[in-house]
């Protein structure tokens, strides 16, 4: 099973520098806006059988246009929310970076927990859980490989990837997600590959699973290609 981590476009909270969190209201700015509608190009050749998001209306407002042109329904999953930053919410970024907790964040987030919110620790557990289990629901549906989006946050998205690349949380600020970015996960019954990485560039077709390996080279598709892949 094959997930697209899509995160929202731009925002009005991007731009403004300030840490938007759980904030409501904080909608896609002009680029973010553009950014929502190439998603609809960069994903046209992909088999998508599902959109999952969060509820925040910034990734709502990111997946509109392509649920529209797919016929997809978006369902909402609370679990793919943005961090509850507590008390940090719509401060400007600038102002946090003299807090002392700015640097647990940065250096050793497995044990920043905000003020009266949630820690990354928690984050982490949640949102990888949320992404198996829709693998799982949407597999057993299908009865097949399926390929699907999960439009979220900056942070959601780089624990997630943390996870799939067996990485302590503690490493993940060394991963980057921007606005409009996709990042592609394959979960297989024995381990996850990356496929990729805060890609913001074009076309993503080659991401569509593969045909099922024959068991004749003694192969499956849980096998890393020793040696690195073909490109087939």
């Amino acid at each position: 099973m094959t997930v697209i981590l899509l995160r929202h476009g731009r925002s009005t909270a991007n731009t403004a520098g300030v840490l938007a969190g759980r904030s409501e209201g904080v909608a896609l700015d002009d680029v973010g806006n553009e950014q929502a509608q190439a998603v609809v190009q960069r994903l046209a050749q992909l088999p998508l059988v599902a959109i999952v998001t969060s509820p925040m209306l910034r990734c709502q407002q990111t997946v509109a246009p392509i649920a529209g042109v797919r016929a997809l329904i978006p369902s909402v999953d609370v679990r793919l929310a943005e961090v509850d930053y507590g008390s940090w919410t719509g401060q400007e970024l600038r102002k946090l970076l003299s807090e002392p907790l700015w640097k647990v964040v940065q250096q050793h987030p497995s044990a920043a927990v905000f003020p009266d919110g949630e820690g990354l620790a928690e984050v982490q557990v949640r949102a990888v859980a949320a992404v198996r289990e829709h693998d799982r629901r949407l597999a057993a549906e299908h009865g097949a490989d399926v390929l699907w989006i999960a439009c979220t946050h900056g942070d959601v998205i780089k624990s997630v990837l943390a996870d799939a690349l067996g990485t302590h949380l503690d490493s993940f600020q060394r991963i980057v997600a921007d606005p409009g970015s996709a990042s592609v996960i394959r979960y297989t019954d024995t381990r996850p590959f990356v496929l990729r990485s805060n890609d913001t560039g074009g076309d993503l077709s080659s991401v569509v699973p593969p045909p099922p390996k024959s068991a004749e080279d003694g192969t499956s598709a849980a096998d890393a290609v020793v040696g690195g892949s073909t490109g087939g």
